[in-house]
């Protein structure tokens, strides 16, 4: 066993990445079953409360969907990108990606949860994220 580990070691490295992933599983069992609480609908109550603060922020909820909208305009596109990147990492440690669209100098976001098909703690989790990094730029 130790003899084939080193001829792998020693070829092309696609081997070892598959032999180390068949050793080290992947974590995102993990990772995913701590986020599926997150996804579920919020409470009436809760989405009230909740919306209510992030119309605060300037968030819109969208009408024809259980979602919600902010629209950023930055000094220039170098900004907006910049700020695009640092939320684009966020959401790949959250596994929660935001629809938005960039033109220049403005970045359009709309936040929904695919998983149960609407709002979720996610969501405002993610817009509280966006409204900290925007207000930082």
């Amino acid at each position: 066993m130790f003899g084939l580990m080193f001829i792998l070691r020693t070829s092309s490295s696609r081997p070892c990445s598959r032999l180390s992933s068949l050793r080290n599983p992947p974590l995102h069992r993990n990772y995913s079953s701590k986020m599926s609480s997150d996804s579920h609908w919020l409470s009436p109550a809760d989405r009230d409360q909740l919306v209510m603060e992030l119309r605060a922020t300037g968030w819109m909820e969208v009408e024809d969907r259980d979602a919600i909208f902010k629209e950023l305009h930055f000094k220039t596109f170098n900004q907006a990108f910049g700020f695009m990147s640092r939320v684009a990492l966020e959401a790949e440690k959250m596994n929660h990606h935001p629809e938005w669209f960039n033109v220049y100098n403005k970045v359009q976001i709309t936040l929904t949860t695919h998983d149960c098909g609407g709002l979720s703690k996610r969501d405002v989790k993610m817009a509280k994220f966006i409204d900290k990094i925007a207000l930082s730029m």
